[in-house]
């Protein structure tokens, strides 16, 4: 506990100032660069995107020690205090401060999202499964992303930026399940890894993850874009986890009430930040 939590702590702090200073960067980039190569690009070129960039490393290693001594189901909802750092940075940076809505909201995703996953309890698990288990979840995964982005392109600010971070975060959690996979192939020696195809769609998957979530990030406030990456990404590696990987959950009639009432506070605060008047006027 002495090194989890403060480790975990510090990588949502991080992750928290890097996303800050990411979307700072991208919301000044020209629109018709939206869910293309060119704004990762052109955002290289920004001293403060590469900043967010390198906090956003720190942020993995951060994590990474915390999971070498504590269990992922600890480590992920302290992580998920970083939308209590960086929200109210990203309006102080803009001059402006939270109101009861706005805090309520950023409360409300926090311990919602926080409370689904402690009770979940997701855990075990084997990422060795059939061809036709993978080629099911990406085709989900696939529509699902191509809704979320139809979507986005009848919208505009805060629920543009939503729908683009689900987009992200839907591609995010594909990329940490084909990480797992990759990294359970580490045993049989770097040939396993490098003849191994969930290894070149993992650079796939991180290259249009980094492009979908910059272009949320351009799209809108940090608090409309960042809660709907940090709900739907862990919601994808727990559904994925589950129904292909034959992980476990807690079953138990409270923690499922639990997990209920947690995704039900998060929807909640999401509408609550996605409708503030502030942020409007923020984007």
């Amino acid at each position: 506990m002495l090194v989890t939590v403060p480790a975990a702590l510090a990588a949502g702090a991080c992750f928290a100032v890097a996303g800050v200073l990411q979307q700072w960067a991208a919301v000044r980039q020209p629109d018709g660069d939206t869910l293309t190569l060119r704004l990762v690009r052109r955002l290289a070129r920004e001293p403060l995107w590469l900043a967010g960039i390198t906090l956003a490393v720190l942020a993995y290693g951060f994590q990474a020690l915390a999971l070498a001594y504590g269990p992922l189901s600890l480590v992920q909802p302290l992580i998920i205090s970083e939308l209590l750092f960086a929200i109210p940075l990203s309006a102080r940076l803009r001059r402006r401060s939270l109101g009861a809505r706005e805090w309520l909201g950023t409360l409300a995703v926090t311990a919602g999202l926080t409370t689904a996953l402690a009770a979940a309890r997701p855990h075990g698990g084997d990422p060795a499964v059939p061809p036709g288990a993978w080629l099911a979840t990406l085709a989900t995964v696939g529509g699902l992303v191509a809704l979320a982005l139809a979507a986005g392109r009848r919208t505009a600010g805060a629920p543009r930026a939503s729908l683009l971070g689900v987009a992200g975060g839907l591609v995010m959690g594909t990329q940490s399940v084909l990480l797992d996979a990759t990294v359970d192939r580490l045993g049989a020696g770097p040939v396993a890894v490098l003849t191994a195809w969930q290894t070149y769609l993992l650079v796939v998957a991180s290259v249009a993850g980094l492009v979908l979530i910059q272009s949320a990030f351009q799209a809108g406030p940090l608090a409309a874009s960042m809660p709907a990456i940090d709900a739907t990404e862990p919601a994808v590696a727990v559904t994925v986890g589950v129904a292909v990987f034959g992980e476990t959950v807690s079953t138990e009639p409270l923690a499922l009430s639990l997990t209920a009432v947690g995704v039900a506070v998060l929807l909640a605060g999401i509408v609550l930040l996605d409708t503030s008047q502030l942020f409007r006027k923020l984007e």
